[in-house]
């Protein structure tokens, strides 16, 4: 996702923030947390062919960072749009694809539900989203694939003051995988080839993030 793209968008919440005086004076209308992380896990299933036996690859564990951005429907839950991304490498036995760069990205859309309590002091949330994967090979002109994903995370926030509050959560990523995908292809004069064609249905990652919540 462009960087000229999250500026449009938090613009325009601002400026839908601002048409709303009234609503802004009794409870937040809008909120923004960036956040970095630590993601894992993410395999690949390659199928076998008449030389090679079924085996796997596997995205390396690598930090990871993100947007969140939350457009309030009440006082105990709001609309989201996700963004996070990692730039990891591949694990792999095989020569031609140890050590590739690569790049998954996550773009959703979705809602989360805040839990206070009565001490206010830790508010526990609960979210759900859903949207695409993007994966890409940095280098070697390989094709992006984007794949249909959802997500489910949780955690809790710890409130600094009215508008600010610090963010601790894990959220789980499943990206819908169909069998015989080519992911890292390549087209040339020779005609087209992938490094990793999944026999796999599924592919998932799990990440831990802290961030910070501003509320206006």
């Amino acid at each position: 996702m462009h960087r000229t793209s999250l500026v449009v968008m938090i613009a325009g919440m601002a400026v839908a923030g601002l048409l709303a005086p009234e609503a802004r004076a009794d409870a937040p209308r809008f909120e923004l947390t960036p956040f970095v992380g630590y993601r894992a896990g993410g395999k690949f299933d390659i199928e076998a062919t008449e030389t090679t036996a079924q085996q796997s690859v596997n995205l390396g564990d690598d930090a990871s960072f993100g947007l969140d951005l939350g457009l309030y429907r009440d006082q105990t839950g709001f609309y989201e749009l996700l963004y996070s991304q990692q730039k990891t490498t591949l694990d792999s036995s095989n020569p031609l694809l140890r050590g590739l760069d690569v790049k998954v990205e996550y773009l959703h859309f979705g809602g989360t539900a805040l839990f206070p309590q009565e001490s206010e002091w830790l508010v526990p949330y609960l979210s759900m989203t859903i949207g695409a994967t993007r994966l890409s090979a940095q280098g070697g002109g390989y094709d992006a694939e984007t794949k249909f994903s959802g997500s489910l995370g949780g955690g809790l926030r710890v409130p600094i003051n009215d508008n600010i509050a610090a963010t601790l959560g894990l959220r789980g990523y499943l990206t819908l995988v169909e069998s015989d995908t080519g992911f890292f292809c390549v087209s040339d004069s020779n005609g087209g080839s992938c490094l990793v064609k999944s026999s796999g249905s599924t592919f998932f990652q799990g990440e831990a993030l802290l961030g910070l919540t501003v509320r206006f």
